[in-house]
């Protein structure tokens, strides 16, 4: 069973809606919990998940605050990784021992839970996969930073999964599940086998999410992006020779695309001298000789007809 779905619910059978929504697509493998009455009532959320195999991931949003209400959670033979970017990510395990996720750490647990809970306004990641795929050694923290370049990948290639699941044959769900549980077990122990060819969809993924935040940065380049990643720079290139395309081939396309989108913002005040200063390039005639290849057009002859309206990239 496979299958991805995305909702943003409020009002009063908002909760009634999810849970249909979640029984379709997860299926039984991954029922959901019963949930405190006060949640019920005020269930107000954003969810995009999926069900690959037997494993399922879920982006989920609260505004309000929720908490399972029984006393068992979940399945012995699940483990699951709570990756809490925004709030508080809470829960228990039975005889008493509480568990805490503030923003920016990643929780992993194994066995059933008593509960857990959220508060208002927190945005989290969870991947349940069953627990033979991860073993935690002796002395393995249960908690750790969320911003590993192992936890980065992870969360690039659910997100890739997300989108092309539906589109995916047998083959491709088979290496998306995989793929999924390799970068468990590396986000899990702290190593990444950058070797491992599976594993460059969801590198170069990452990497372009690094790179789309850091446009104007005159230090970014595929050497501190493999950094960042803690991978080597050889191996970040590779993952993107892969697919086609250089990483400092999608730096450049990227940046003439932002000094594009300045060219006709309406009233705009940067020169084209500024706007090739702003995305890093060496100078205004560099600049005007890469838009032209990229474009067609030079600059001066792009911003005087094209408009925010009708232009296309």
């Amino acid at each position: 069973m496979n299958g991805t779905f995305s909702v943003s619910l409020s009002g009063a059978n908002a909760f009634g809606d999810f849970a249909r929504e979640w029984r379709t697509r997860m299926g039984d493998t991954f029922a959901l919990p019963s949930f405190s009455r006060t949640t019920v009532a005020g269930f107000a959320a954003r969810s995009r998940g999926f069900r690959v195999r037997d494993l399922m991931f879920n982006r989920f949003e609260n505004a309000a605050a929720l908490r399972t209400a029984g006393l068992r959670v979940g399945t012995d033979d699940h483990v699951r990784l709570w990756i809490v970017h925004r709030g508080t990510w809470r829960f228990g395990e039975p005889g008493g021992i509480e568990h805490t996720a503030p923003a920016g750490r990643l929780l992993v647990q194994t066995g059933k839970l008593s509960h857990f809970s959220a508060a208002p306004r927190t945005t989290a990641r969870v991947l349940v996969l069953p627990a033979a795929e991860i073993r935690r050694g002796r002395g393995m923290p249960a908690s750790g930073p969320a911003d590993t370049a192992e936890v980065r990948l992870l969360t690039a290639h659910a997100t890739m999964v997300s989108r092309m699941l539906g589109g995916l044959g047998p083959a491709g769900v088979d290496a998306a599940r995989d793929t999924l549980a390799e970068l468990a077990r590396a986000a899990v122990g702290g190593g990444l086998d950058d070797v491992e060819p599976l594993l460059s969809p969801a590198l170069a993924q990452a990497a372009r999410d690094l790179a789309d935040g850091r446009l104007t940065d005159p230090a970014l380049s595929p050497a501190a992006l493999a950094r960042k990643l803690n991978v080597s720079t050889r191996t970040l290139q590779r993952a993107f020779a892969r697919e086609g395309q250089s990483l400092s081939a999608y730096i450049r396309d990227r940046r003439l695309d932002e000094a594009r989108r300045a060219l006709i913002t309406p009233h705009r005040r940067m020169t084209i001298s500024d706007i090739a200063a702003r995305w890093q390039f060496a100078d205004s005639g560099h600049f005007a000789r890469a838009f032209r290849k990229r474009y067609g057009r030079t600059p001066t002859d792009y911003a005087a007809t094209a408009t925010p309206e009708t232009d296309v990239a």
